[in-house]
């Protein structure tokens, strides 16, 4: 199986986000990452994490939240 893997600026940038910000969803465990020199994150990482959290406000780390009024929707690609 073939798995795309993205620095954090790239994913910072998927995510229209910063690189700090990404760091801090890999030291909360939040984004698994792989330390290959530097941190990578799989596309399949990343695609978890997003259906995971979709529908919720992840501002506050330690404070995540559902969104109100917003719906998960399931299996899209």
């Amino acid at each position: 199986m073939e798995d795309i893997l993205y620095t954090v600026a790239e994913t910072a940038k998927l995510l229209k986000t910063n690189p700090n910000y990404i760091y801090d969803l890999i030291n909360k465990g939040l984004l698994p990452a792989l330390k290959l020199g530097s941190f990578k994150i799989r596309r399949s990482s990343l695609l978890e994490f997003l259906s995971r959290y979709e529908g919720q406000d992840l501002t506050d780390l330690d404070n995540i939240k559902e969104l109100e009024g917003v719906k998960k929707v399931e299996n899209i690609r």
